[in-house]
């Protein structure tokens, strides 16, 4: 039998208002030969059903018990027979040429094993925001990862198997084979490619373009990103059992970082209170940040203040400007 090069694999969980259009970007991909695994983690709305529509004889539907979103790519990836593997969230979408463009990048460069390229953010609608997440490409070394992540979100990178397999281990509840830590509900893609550059020599690097569709959703994140800084938090005790060395000279800063990053989702979401509260956090936990990058943090602390003193359409006419810095 004939294994397909690319296997894409596609966690699905109540995203009935997207997961068509999500199929339909890699169905419309301009190099062809991939599976799509759609892995069925028993959502309570009409997902699935979508799914099963799809008749193109490269889509395959798994279905098994609820795991989350990193169980299922576990799942994607055990069950997957491609060299590469593309993750795609059932909520983003890609441009057509994106796996082209990875598997010539992956083809002309064996120590290469993720590829990535930024990602254009996109509302619930999935109208093109004027936001991109513009990552470094080259020189990536495990600090960079640590730092910034560089990749941007899980539906960005395309990764050799064997990249995947050199941080394998078996899972404390199956005893299956895992890549992603199951008990991570956030951050499980930073806690993996952390991993990587930590315990491989597997080399991170982008290539130009924005390749990805990332779609914000505007639902309740205050909570949530409180949830994902404590998670984080875990990340950065990970990190501390596999490099202590690593990790006591560069956790403060990565800190700050992640600080400021959630900062300026705050302020994409109009969360008044917890926006400024971070911003002012990241720079009181590494001040450096504001050497380091001032336009960055200068704007971020800036669109916070704004948030919270101006009214909501003023603000509103001010928001591109802050956040394309």
């Amino acid at each position: 039998m004939i294994h397909p090069c690319v296997s894409v694999i596609m966690p699905v969980y109540n995203t009935e208002k997207y997961v068509e259009a999500a199929i339909q970007s890699v169905l419309d991909q301009t190099f062809t030969d991939f599976e799509l695994l759609i892995i069925d983690d028993q959502g309570t709305d009409g997902s699935i059903e979508i799914c099963r529509q799809f008749s193109d004889p490269r889509v395959c539907i798994i279905s098994q018990e609820n795991r989350g979103l990193a169980g299922a790519r576990n799942t994607g990836i055990r069950n997957s027979r491609g060299d590469y593997i593309a993750l795609l969230d059932s909520d983003d979408l890609w441009h057509p040429e994106k796996l082209y463009r990875h598997m010539t990048h992956l083809s002309q460069n064996p120590d290469v094993g993720v590829s990535y390229a930024a990602s254009r953010m996109i509302d619930d609608e999935g109208r093109e925001l004027s936001i991109l997440q513009k990552p470094k490409l080259r020189s990536i070394l495990p600090e960079t990862i640590f730092l910034r992540n560089p990749i941007g979100n899980g539906s960005a990178p395309i990764i050799r198997r064997e990249t995947f397999e050199a941080i394998a281990h078996r899972g404390e509840r199956t005893g299956e084979f895992n890549y992603f830590d199951e008990s991570f509900r956030q951050s499980e893609d930073i806690e993996c490619w952390v991993r990587i550059a930590l315990m491989t020599d597997w080399k991170f690097e982008g290539i130009a373009g924005a390749l990805t569709y990332y779609r914000v959703n505007s639902g309740g994140l205050s909570a949530n990103t409180i949830r994902q800084f404590e998670t984080w938090l875990r990340v950065r005790a990970k990190v501390r059992a596999i490099a202590p060395d690593f990790a006591k000279k560069w956790e403060s800063a990565a800190e700050a970082y992640q600080l400021r990053y959630l900062a300026r989702r705050s302020v994409r979401t109009l969360d008044r209170g917890l926006a400024i509260r971070l911003a002012l956090k990241a720079l009181r936990t590494h001040p450096q940040i504001l050497f380091a990058e001032p336009k960055k943090t200068l704007s971020t602390i800036a669109a916070a203040l704004c948030l919270r003193c101006l009214p909501e359409q003023t603000y509103a006419k001010l928001q591109s400007h802050f956040m394309g810095a």
